[in-house]
């Protein structure tokens, strides 16, 4: 719903993880713990064919968030780079909205059941949306900023959010 210049958004449901106190950066597609979601009752048709698809992208509210974004960042992980707020995969934005692809392992009445998540327990979830393998995935894409840096297989650990010693 629109009012002005500020938005009013439905949840649709919650996002349930393991993690309370801290939460990785980005999904771990083989954790073993389990990550489901629940959708409203009401939303529960809308998850027909679904279970069609490997992948789907899911948009939540980073609710927990603290501070304030900053349009000029340096992310650790990158040897204190600065970049802008925009090339980069911070949650601190002007609006906490997150974003992730997670894979589906199965669909029981309203509840998902996911691959691992980069998200704290009972995130509101806003959306959910297909990966489409020829829409989503685009083979000209690159790692923009990313591959400038010298130790770039160190850095793709980060992104693509694997455990690794430092």
């Amino acid at each position: 719903m629109l009012s002005g210049s500020k938005f009013l958004l439905k949840r649709i449901g919650l996002i349930y993880t393991p993690y309370e106190g801290s939460a990785p950066y980005q999904p771990i597609e083989n954790d073993e713990k389990e990550f489901f979601i629940v959708i409203k009752k009401k939303y529960s048709e809308g998850l027909r064919d679904l279970s069609k698809f490997k992948y789907i992208c899911i948009v939540y509210i980073l609710n927990r968030l603290k501070g304030k974004p900053e349009m000029t960042i340096a992310p650790p992980w990158a040897n204190w780079k600065k970049v802008g707020l925009f090339s980069s995969r911070s949650p601190l934005r002007p609006n906490p909205i997150g974003v992730s692809v997670v894979k589906i392992k199965k669909i029981t009445g309203n509840r998902i059941y996911i691959s691992g998540a980069d998200v704290f327990n009972k995130t509101p979830l806003l959306d959910i949306k297909p990966y489409i393998k020829d829409l989503d995935a685009k083979e000209d894409s690159n790692n923009g900023w990313v591959e400038d840096s010298r130790d770039l297989e160190h850095l793709s650990l980060h992104v693509r959010g694997i455990p690794h010693n430092y």
